[in-house]
């Protein structure tokens, strides 16, 4: 018998059979661990039910076929092959075509292109050019610039007419005009030789801070977020879910699917989020909207372990979600079950039969098969997760997704995560204000009010805001505007001030005790390059840095692994022997994420291991310098007793941290405040030489005393 049923029998919850478990010394991880035969009337009379009461467990048919595959599971399929280099080549092929006008300044180019001066700056360096914010891009060097991020530039040179000859001379014009438009121009060229400030992590500014909901809210739907390769089967079984339980069952339901849906499962309700992928799920993690719960991980038991597979594996563990495996196409004659367990092991998913945490469930989304069976588990997970929000209060959420209607004007998919959303609310979505005139269910009912965990399509907003943004109701209109304002102001700020993120610049960061975990994404030639680095990378060990490498795989560096680093600053991407594709490059500009690429493994290793020895805190400790015998002592009125001493060993430095010694034993510890030699004030005395000492604060000295001067001397750790 399982957890969850036995707790369903007795009216309890999965937890707390769980903790009775433990207390009796058994194993229980999860709502669906199975509860051992002989311990099941104990169980039963502690929750004062009596033992006879014993139903026939209807899960243990459904426990057998895994136990029985326990011990000789099928062997893993081979890995599939790692991508080929004509696919990026297919890509650059269909590259955007952009057309401009020469000449042009860098500032005109970086808009033609959609991207920053700074980063125009950056890629003309790595050809070999170098240009400022006011100069102009020659059609030459546009063309090279444009093939570096995959596009086409086509070049209209327009000769200069006789009348507009005398603009060269107000050419500084423009150039002041735009200093203060694109004032990291000229930071980038000069951090790259040195860094003289201490580098701050890149966070966005909330104008609108987030709330955390109290321990005694009351509880509230899951989110689920469906994720894995491509072709397993993630849409069917989003349909399969929807078509049989769709809580609202109204007519045209699913032709107004608004991308989010709850479905009902005895009594409960469970939303689920339709993103179309993982890399959505990471955008949304990205900008802080962490808006999702559980993840249900769908793997076909025909393929097996797919790339994709592996980058949604490492997506939800980066996000620190639960992962429910979903094993699809269980109705093909060549299914394997057991291999998807095995494979997913490996990945650190260990089935709860084989000893791990990580719940199974076979389905079929086509033949509509164990979908009650997965909903229930998603219900049991989010049970012992405990999920709460406040209803009372101002809404706040995460926007889904936005669109500009050509007849409503702006329309957005809001999840609500606290507070109760209602018509007529006033609300601020990052940079975009609004009402909210109208407000639709996923079956297109309308709604006067949405709780928490509740996805909605609203309309009555000034603009189409970025899907992932955060959103917060206030108190009127004339404040949602002002409040939106503040926030373009502070994304701008951060915009200009934003710089790539670098193996240097985190050596920086971390000196300065900013940060201390650093995120690497992985991407190498082959399997045995990238088991040997991920071995060598797990001996860097230390007690004060975590080094978490998000995603190992083999291929070119692509725009999904710049995402998941740019959700997980800070985070540099590191290729070895392998190269980047044109829009992981261009996604790369635009983050400030840097793509790190080595031909040799020492050298990716040294780089490493230098940029945690300066994550490592600094140290100090005090260090004897020198020592002075006190044989005299004088009277001052002005500056107390004066020790008149005789330097034995070493030196004795005026402003130094000193202890005075008495018998062996240290009976003060001050400042030395002056310091004399004969008449003359000494900024130190060395070893043979008498002097007067006085000691800030303490005029206690006697013949006799020892006078020690120390200096605080720094230690830096290391690792080997």
């Amino acid at each position: 018998m399982r957890v969850h049923e036995l707790a369903k029998e007795l009216n309890v919850k999965s937890k707390d059979i769980l903790l009775l478990l433990e207390e009796l010394g058994i194993g229980g991880k999860t709502a669906s661990s199975s509860v051992p035969p002989q311990v099941l009337d104990t169980i039963r009379a502690k929750f004062g039910k009596p033992a006879a009461a014993k139903p026939a467990p209807p899960a243990e048919k459904r426990a057998a076929a895994p136990a029985a595959g326990k011990k000789a599971p099928a062997p893993a399929p081979p890995p599939p092959p790692p991508p080929t280099t004509p696919e990026p080549e297919e890509a650059e092929g269909e590259a955007d075509v952009i057309k401009i006008k020469a000449p042009l300044t860098v500032a005109d180019f970086a808009t033609a292109l959609d991207t920053d001066a700074e980063n125009v700056i950056s890629a003309a360096a790595n050809i070999g050019e170098e240009v400022g914010d006011g100069d102009l891009v020659s059609p030459e060097l546009a063309v090279l610039i444009g093939e570096q991020w995959g596009y086409t530039i086509n070049v209209e040179v327009i000769e200069p007419e006789p009348e507009p000859e005398p603009e060269p001379e107000p050419e500084p014009e423009p150039v002041v005009e735009a200093e203060p438009e694109q004032p990291p121009a000229a930071e980038p060229v000069a951090e790259q030789k040195t860094i003289s400030e201490p580098i701050v992590p890149e966070r966005r500014t909330l104008v609108v801070p987030r709330r955390k909901a109290p321990p005694d809210a009351p509880p509230r739907p899951p989110v689920v977020t469906v994720l894995g390769h491509v072709d397993h089967g993630k849409t069917t079984l989003l349909d399969a879910i929807r078509e049989t339980n769709v809580a609202a069952k109204e007519a045209g339901a699913i032709t107004q699917h608004i991308g989010a849906y709850q479905v009902e499962v005895k009594g409960k309700v469970i939303t689920f989020i339709d993103t179309p992928g993982h890399e959505a799920f990471t955008a949304m993690r990205a900008r802080g909207a962490q808006v999702t719960d559980i993840a249900v991980l769908v793997v076909a038991a025909d393929d097996g372990v797919m790339p994709q597979t592996v980058e949604a594996i490492d997506h939800a563990q980066a996000a620190g979600v639960p992962i429910i495996v979903a094993v699809n196409k269980v109705d093909r004659p060549e299914a394997s079950v057991d291999t998807v367990k095995q494979q997913l092991s490996e990945r650190g998913l260990t089935p709860e039969e084989w000893g791990g945490e990580t719940i199974y469930v076979p389905v079929s989304a086509l033949q509509k098969t164990g979908i009650e069976d997965l909903l229930e588990m998603i219900s049991l997970v989010a049970e012992m997760a405990e999920l709460r929000a406040r209803r009372d209060g101002p809404a706040e959420g995460a926007v889904l997704e936005a669109e500009m209607d050509r007849r409503r004007g702006p329309l957005a998919t809001l999840l609500v995560q606290e507070g109760t959303l209602r018509v007529g609310d006033a609300l601020v979505a990052g940079p975009v204000a609004g009402k909210v005139r109208a407000m639709t269910d996923a079956s297109g009912k309308r709604l006067k009010e949405a709780f928490p965990s509740t996805p909605v399509r609203v309309l009555g907003l000034s603009g189409v805001p970025e899907a992932s943004e955060l959103f917060r109701v206030v108190d009127s209109e004339k404040e949602a505007r002002a409040l939106a304002e503040q926030q373009r102001m502070a994304d701008r700020e951060m915009q200009l001030a934003a710089r790539p993120t670098t193996l240097m610049d985190l050596s920086q960061l971390f000196a300065t005790g900013a940060a201390k975990r650093l995120c690497l994404v992985l991407k190498a030639d082959t399997q045995g390059s990238a088991e040997a680095i991920t071995h060598a990378l797990a001996e860097f060990k230390s007690e004060e840095v975590q080094l978490q490498v998000l995603h190992v795989a083999v291929g070119d560096v692509t725009e999904s692994d710049v995402s998941l680093a740019a959700a997980s600053k800070p985070s540099v991407v590191i290729g070895f022997q392998v190269g980047a594709d044109a829009q992981a490059r261009r996604l790369a500009a635009d983050e400030h994420i840097e793509i790190r690429q080595y031909d040799v493994i020492y050298d990716l290793l040294d780089d490493v291991r230098d940029t945690i020895n300066g994550m490592l805190d600094v140290t100090y400790e005090q260090v004897v310098v020198g020592a002075a015998e006190v044989r005299a002592l004088f009277k001052s009125s002005q500056l107390g007793t004066i020790a008149g001493s005789f330097v034995r060993e070493g030196r004795i430095v005026r402003g130094a941290f000193a202890r005075v010694l008495r018998n062996g034993k240290v009976i003060f510890e001050g400042k030395i405040s002056s310091l004399r030699h004969l008449q003359d004030d000494m900024r130190e005395i060395a070893q043979g030489f008498e002097c007067g000492i006085v000691l800030q604060g303490f005029d206690a000295l006697e013949v006799g005393d020892v006078i020690e001067c120390l200096e605080e001397r720094e230690v830096r750790h290391t690792i080997a």
